[in-house]
């Protein structure tokens, strides 16, 4: 539904923009004044209230149809993790129990570990 309303929208998009084009400018009567002729397809007075209806009824499909896009992206929720498994991790198999490992005898003079200085 998304993609039909977003065609419909590009769709009105150029065709708001080429009426838009096509329509004169407010000095176009002047220059008919002076001897150049305004020549339109719509005759002398029609064209001007034709494309100005057209405008304004392409211009409400253009405000619905964006308004309708704004709402529906708004609702849909982007999980970007939705379809991501957890990789799956190697588990080491339980130690057997069995009598405790012996702790290494101390030897005299030796230096605990804990207060060892670093190596380089």
């Amino acid at each position: 539904m998304t993609t039909l309303f977003t065609v419909i929208h590009i769709v009105v998009c150029v065709s708001l923009i080429l009426i838009v084009l096509l329509q004169a400018g407010k000095g176009a009567d002047m220059g008919a004044a002076f001897g150049g002729s305004s020549q339109t397809v719509f005759g002398s007075s029609g064209a001007g209230t034709f494309l100005g209806k057209l405008t304004a009824a392409i211009a409400i499909i253009f405000m619905l149809t964006s308004i309708t896009l704004t709402y529906t992206a708004s609702r849909k929720t982007s999980n970007l993790m939705e379809g991501v498994t957890a990789p799956v991790t190697r588990q080491e198999a339980p130690a057997a129990p069995g009598p405790a490992p012996a702790a290494p005898a101390a030897t005299p003079g030796a230096i605990p570990a804990e207060k060892a200085p670093a190596a380089k």
